[in-house]
């Protein structure tokens, strides 16, 4: 039925009508239909808020390195769906695409499911059949949304993350941070060591008696794993067991730092469990991990860089990023396109004053925020405001009024970064 890509990629893709539905029995009666290829597979999982894709994509580099077979599934993707799913950092084939969703397709024809699965479920299940027929040595899963009840959960980990919490998703997590953390601790398993960057009180407690009751070792950032920063960028690790000096991170921002010491605590879980790493390819690997889309450049003169900040977590550590002056510029240019459902008023305030001219846009997404609405929030801080509704016609403008020395900032959302790079890969 779905024997070409464009088919099978219209047919996931009409799943995301029946929008997030959030539990574990789809997914589990769907993969008991093909075989449960997630208890044949060796996982890291990974939930949080933020950070969760560059934790993942470090630990991914450094296995790569060290010569493992490393699968990876992260969520969402920027332009292509091949970029969720990958195996030593290429990207699934499109032609494996078409044949899984066929594949899967034909199982479920005859049940209900038929009707009632979603895209990201029945975009996990291709995930954990592709990597398993791979012959991966280690599978990093991402979590989706949350963790308790997300598709991903229906592992038993070698290892699981929860990189950090902060409010987001709050229509399906909850209010308040310790509800969110109670969620993102549901990836918890009973005897699987848990390392994490919590710091909120209520949110480590909450992570804290859920490893308590389901006796699972809890390592935290801060605590039992460190970094200490070195004047030059690079950073000292102290670690479970191990140390390493003068470590440099190929992903920019203080916060990198941080998902950059979990990815090594995971490295030390991973040695326990017999893989052998060495020193080598933890610094080779750290040195030249890649994250599209994470404070990336994507130009020069003038300097353009892409950042998905779509939470005040994220606008924060890019504000951060900015004022520690990572980036050199005389001025700054925003491009700026956000969802109605995140927390818009937050990211604008952290974001707008830092810049010399805004630009808003609107990425073609149903959740896209008007102009309109942002300019409402924007004028608080801002007068030198334009509305450029296409994302691509808005970088346009924005480099066309951009010195040599200035720089152009595309953020405030994963759409608006992943049309914007959509743009760069055409155009160069």
């Amino acid at each position: 039925m779905f024997l070409s890509y464009n088919k099978s990629i219209e047919y996931l893709y009409s799943l995301q009508a029946s929008g997030i539905k959030l539990g574990l029995s789809n997914i589990s009666r769907l993969l008991s239909l093909i075989d449960n290829p997630q208890k044949k597979l060796k996982v890291i999982h990974i939930g949080g808020t933020n950070g969760k894709g560059s934790t993942a994509a470090i630990i991914s580099s450094i296995m790569d390195s060290a010569g493992f077979k490393v699968g990876l599934y992260t969520s969402p993707h920027l332009i292509h769906f091949t970029e969720r799913i990958k195996v030593n950092n290429r990207e699934i084939p499109e032609r494996r695409v078409a044949e899984l969703t066929d594949f899967i397709y034909k199982r479920i024809a005859n049940t209900d499911l038929v009707r009632n699965i979603t895209f990201f479920e029945f975009t996990t299940a291709i995930a954990l059949l592709y990597l398993l027929e791979q012959g991966v040595d280690l599978a990093i899963l991402e979590v989706g949304l949350g963790g308790r009840f997300d598709s991903t959960n229906v592992v038993c980990p070698l290892l699981s993350i929860i990189t950090n919490v902060s409010l987001d998703h709050q229509q399906y997590l909850g209010n308040t941070i310790r509800k969110i953390a109670f969620e993102k601790a549901g990836i918890i398993k009973e005897g699987i060591p848990v390392i994490t960057a919590v710091t909120q009180p209520s949110a480590l407690a909450c992570i804290q008696e859920k490893c308590r009751n389901l006796r699972a070792v809890l390592y935290r950032v801060g605590r039992d794993i460190k970094a200490r920063r070195l004047p030059n960028g690079g950073f000292n690790y102290y670690g479970i067991k191990d140390k390493y000096c003068a470590l440099r991170s190929n992903l920019k921002g203080r916060h990198q730092t941080t998902n950059a010491v979990i990815a090594l605590g995971a490295i030390e879980v991973l040695k326990e469990n017999g893989y052998k790493i060495r020193d080598e390819a933890i610094y080779y690997g750290l040195e030249n991990t890649g994250w599209p889309g994470r404070m990336e450049v994507v130009g020069k003169d003038p300097l353009v860089v892409l950042d998905c900040a779509h939470n005040p977590a994220g606008a924060k550590a890019l504000k951060d990023a900015i004022k520690e002056g990572i980036f050199p510029f005389q001025k700054l240019i925003l491009v700026m396109g956000i969802m109605m459902d995140k927390d818009f008023k937050s990211i604008l305030s952290k974001l707008v004053p830092l810049a010399d001219r805004v630009i808003l846009t609107e990425p073609k997404m149903d959740r896209t925020a008007s102009c309109q609405i942002l300019y409402k929030e924007i004028r608080k801080y801002h007068k030198e405001v334009n509305f450029v509704q296409d994302v691509k016609e808005a970088v346009s403008f924005a480099i066309s009024l951009a010195q040599r020395e200035d720089m152009v900032l595309i953020t405030g959302s994963i759409f608006t970064v992943g049309e914007a790079k959509e743009f760069f890969e055409t155009n160069n």
